[in-house]
């Protein structure tokens, strides 16, 4: 990989080596663009290969949290980081050193929890900065939003493709029940959808089986199924060389990141295959959504106008899709950059305003909320 090359390629403005010799922090902060207001992006940790495979993942996931902040028309910037560590080398020492290079930052770079970190990890790294959400377990974490926009985002997708709205009797096979997928399985099943499903837990898909009546299926199988929408709820690539050609489902929706091993070939293989794709950083806004919700202080009306954003942006994206006969990803980033080009034209009071937004705002809990309680039954 040419580091620079690659970095200025993807448009990034920072890319961060965090090193702590004391805990043996290895850690990536990808920051991509910030012409919309403070970058913001969950931190991961995951066993890597590779530290170019890290750095790799660090910079797709980045940038596509810029589309996605710009598909939500949400104010912030993209960014994301990976640390570098198997789940079992995760302790205080490590975490607390990484808040303080999160610190460094001041404000630059907000975080949050994702892959292996735990409302108890974001505490520890919340004792070294303050530029930290989703420390308050709040309605359980932002699964259940992330859940509902991924709902919405299917309603879009079929009453594009079959001019309806009604679940009733719909065939979804969902990929992966952890939080968010557990939580689609659950909205879907009360829409009257009939679920296959995978996971690598046997404990997890015996649940979902038991509470929503579920096909259980091997992880091998889960693209084969006959179904009308494969919902890939777990980690990346999936849609890749072996997995297009066994789909059977005509729409691909679900709440995975990087869900396409080849952004350019796959999500036209999908295209060819007249298969209507979700972008995933379009339709699993959501949890971006209940964050930026959580720093700025919750107002119900805002949190649902604004998940309703991502079924207006899928509609767009479609109908830019079809006039000019070019893949949804494609379309996606098309209506991303044209937002993006639009806030950098201005005189730049739009970022300056944001990018100091974390320190002055006031966090509000909102464990009682009413759309909580709606999504949480």
């Amino acid at each position: 990989m040419k580091l620079f090359e690659t970095v200025t390629g993807m448009g990034h403005e920072q890319v961060l080596f965090c090193h702590d010799s004391a805990s043996h922090l290895r850690a990536i902060i990808a920051i991509h663009d910030t012409s919309l207001g403070t970058a913001m992006g969950a931190t991961r940790l995951w066993p890597y290969v590779s530290e170019i495979d890290a750095l790799s993942d660090a910079l797709r996931l980045s940038r596509g949290m810029t589309y996605k902040a710009a598909c939500a028309n949400i104010p912030v910037g993209g960014a994301k980081a990976v640390i570098i560590a198997h789940p079992s080398e995760k302790n205080p020492e490590l975490l607390r050193a990484y808040g303080r290079f999160v610190h460094r930052l001041q404000g630059q770079f907000v975080t949050g929890q994702d892959v292996n970190l735990t409302p108890d990890d974001v505490r520890e790294i919340c004792c070294e900065t303050q530029y930290v959400v989703g420390q308050e377990e709040k309605a359980g974490g932002p699964a259940p939003v992330t859940a509902m926009g991924v709902l919405l985002g299917i309603q879009a997708a079929i009453a594009y493709r079959w001019q309806q709205e009604n679940l009733e009797g719909m065939r979804v096979a969902v990929q992966g029940l952890g939080n968010v997928g557990h939580h689609l399985c659950q909205y879907l099943h009360e829409r009257g959808a009939k679920l296959y499903v995978c996971d690598l837990d046997p404990a997890k898909t015996e649940e979902v089986k038991r509470r929503y009546q579920a096909t259980v299926v091997e992880p091998q199988e889960i693209y084969s199924q006959d179904v009308d929408l494969f919902s890939p709820c777990a980690l990346g690539s999936v849609l890749n060389d072996a997995t297009i050609p066994q789909l059977k489902a005509q729409i691909v929706a679900g709440a995975a990141n990087n869900q396409l091993e080849n952004e350019l070939i796959h999500s036209y293989l999908l295209h060819e295959k007249n298969i209507l794709y979700c972008p995933d950083y379009v339709i699993n806004a959501g949890g971006l959504i209940n964050v930026y919700n959580e720093m700025i202080g919750y107002k119900e009306a805002k949190v649902f106008q604004q998940l309703n954003n991502i079924s207006d942006g899928l509609l767009q994206i479609f109908e830019r899709s079809n006039l000019n006969n070019i893949s949804t990803h494609q379309a996606a980033q098309n209506l991303a950059e044209d937002r993006l080009k639009s806030a950098r034209a201005k005189t730049g009071s739009l970022k300056s305003s944001h990018n100091k937004l974390f320190p002055q705002v006031k966090r509000e809990l909102f464990n009682n909320s009413p759309v909580v309680r709606q999504l949480i039954p």
